[in-house]
C-alpha cells in the first residue's frame, strides 16, 4: 500500500487544497480502532466535510435522514428512510427535476456495505476506495489533465445528486467531477459557490498523485509564461515564443 500519508501531502501541495483529500472506503463491519460517528448528519454529503479533519465510520442508521445518499451508496434503507425517498422523487419529479427516466443514469454503488470508514486521506487505517478533492477550477484543469493522461479520456462533469461522484468512480474505476447539487450546497459550508468534487479511485491514487506534482509544476512554469507574454504585448511589442522564453531567463 502507497504511504497514503506522503501522497495526501504531495496532492495538498500541488493543487494548494483548502480541505485535506477525503478518503471513503466501504466495510462489512466498522473496522477495529474506528471510532463511530457521532450526532446526526442531515445528508451522508455532510459527512465528507467532517471527514477532513478526523477519522470516524458511519452504518446505514447514521444516513437515515439521507435517502438519497442511502439509495446512491447501497446502504440499505429503512422503512422510513424508504417512504423519504419515494417522497423525494415524488416531489422531484413534479418539479422535472428528477424524472423516471433519468434514474438509470444515476451511479448506484455496485456492492452493498454495512459500513463506510471516513477520514483525512494521510489518516485512514485502511485503503481508499475513493478519494474526494473539495477544488477550485484552477485545481480542477490540472486533475482533468492527469485524467486524460492516465485514462485516455477526459471525466464527466455529473451534476445531481453530488454524492453519485462516489459510486461513479467506485463502479467504473475512474475519475469523475461533480458539479455539487443545491442539496449538498445547502448543507456543506466547503462546498461555496465556486468549489465543486473530484473523485478519484483508491488504486489509482499513488499514480494520480505522482502525475499532479508533475503536472503542477507545468502548469507553474507555462502560468509565468504566458503572463509574461501579455505584459509584453501590451507593451506594444510582438513577441515570438522564442523571445518570451529568452525573457524568462
Amino acid at each position: 500500500m502507497p504511504n497514503l500519508s506522503e501522497v495526501a501531502k504531495s496532492l495538498s501541495d500541488s493543487l494548494h487544497l483548502a480541505l485535506a483529500p477525503v478518503s471513503i472506503s466501504f466495510h462489512d463491519s466498522i473496522p477495529d480502532g474506528v471510532a463511530s460517528h457521532s450526532g446526526t448528519a442531515p445528508a451522508g454529503c455532510r459527512f465528507w466535510q467532517e471527514a477532513a479533519s478526523r477519522v470516524f465510520a458511519t452504518v446505514s442508521a447514521d444516513h437515515d435522514l439521507c435517502a438519497i445518499g442511502l439509495y446512491t451508496h447501497n446502504l440499505g434503507i429503512s422503512e422510513g428512510a424508504g417512504k423519504d425517498l419515494n417522497d423525494a422523487l415524488k416531489v422531484f419529479g413534479d418539479l422535472g427535476y428528477v424524472r423516471p427516466d433519468d434514474m438509470p443514469f444515476i451511479p448506484v454503488l455496485k456492492r452493498e456495505s454495512k459500513a463506510v470508514v471516513y477520514g483525512p486521506l494521510g489518516a485512514v487505517p485502511a485503503p481508499p476506495d475513493v478519494v474526494l478533492l473539495f477544488v477550485k477550477a484552477d485545481q480542477t484543469l490540472i486533475l482533468s489533465e492527469v485524467s486524460q493522461q492516465l485514462e485516455n479520456g477526459l471525466p464527466p462533469a455529473m451534476g445531481r445528486p453530488a454524492c453519485a461522484v462516489v459510486p461513479q468512480a467506485f463502479n467504473t474505476g475512474r475519475t469523475a467531477l461533480s458539479l455539487g447539487c443545491c442539496g449538498a450546497r445547502a448543507y456543506l459550508d466547503a462546498l461555496t459557490p465556486d468549489m465543486a468534487l473530484y473523485a478519484i479511485p483508491g488504486a489509482k491514487i499513488e499514480a494520480f498523485a505522482a502525475r499532479v506534482v508533475e503536472l503542477s509544476k507545468a502548469n507553474s512554469i507555462l502560468t509565468a509564461f504566458h503572463q509574461l507574454r501579455r505584459k509584453q504585448v501590451e507593451l506594444g511589442g510582438h513577441p515570438s515564443v522564442q523571445d518570451s522564453l529568452n525573457a524568462m531567463q
